[in-house]
C-alpha cells in the first residue's frame, strides 16, 4: 500500500513499513525500512548514519541512468518477502539508570507506599523527581523539597504536571 510519510512515498505492508523513496541535493534513493535484513548480494546499500541507525538502509543513486531495475526488484522482492515473515530489527530501548538521593532512599526505608508509588511512576517522571530532589546542594533543601513531592508522588503525578495541558 503506498502513503505519505515525511513527504515522501512509504510503501507498507501489513501496516508495516517496508520501502521508500527520497530525495536529497545529490542524490536519490529507495529506503528499506529493514534493510539490515537484506543480504546485499550486490553490495548496494548504504546506512545513513552509521553508529545510530540500526535497521533502515538505502540504495543511492545519482542519475536514472545508475537504476539496475532487475538488481532493485530481488531487493524489494526480498524486503517483501521478510515483511510477510515478520522479520524485523526492533531498536532496543536504552535503560537509563535512575539515581536515587540518599534522602528519598531513607524516606522508601519507612514508607513502603512512597516507594510502591515511586516505582509505579513512568521512568521520565522518577527521573524528574530524583533530579529536582537531588539537585539541591543543602540537605534542607533536599529534605523540603522531598516534603512537598511526596503527596505528588503518592497520586501517581509528575513534578511538572500542573503546568501541562491535558
Amino acid at each position: 500500500m503506498e502513503t505519505f510519510k515525511w513527504n515522501s512515498p512509504v510503501y507498507t505492508l501489513n501496516g508495516k513499513n517496508v520501502t521508500g523513496l527520497a530525495r536529497f541535493k545529490n542524490h536519490f534513493g529507495v529506503w528499506f525500512f529493514n534493510g539490515a535484513l537484506l543480504k546485499d548480494a550486490e553490495n548496494r546499500l548504504h546506512n545513513a548514519q552509521e553508529g545510530k541507525t540500526k535497521a533502515l538502509r538505502q540504495m543511492r543513486f545519482e542519475s536514472k541512468s545508475e537504476i539496475d531495475s532487475q538488481i532493485l526488484r530481488a531487493y524489494l522482492q526480498e524486503a517483501i518477502t521478510n515483511q510477510k515473515k515478520g522479520l524485523e530489527i526492533k531498536a532496543a530501548k536504552p535503560v537509563k539508570k535512575v539515581s536515587i538521593p540518599v534522602e528519598l532512599k531513607s524516606v522508601f526505608s519507612k514508607n513502603a507506599a512512597l516507594q510502591k508509588a515511586f516505582n509505579a511512576l513512568t521512568p521520565g517522571r522518577q527521573k524528574e523527581y530524583a533530579e529536582h530532589i537531588g539537585s539541591a546542594k543543602q540537605e534542607k533543601t533536599r529534605i523540603s523539597r522531598l516534603e512537598k513531592a511526596t503527596p505528588m508522588i503518592l497520586e501517581g503525578k509528575g513534578l511538572h504536571d500542573k503546568y501541562k495541558n491535558c
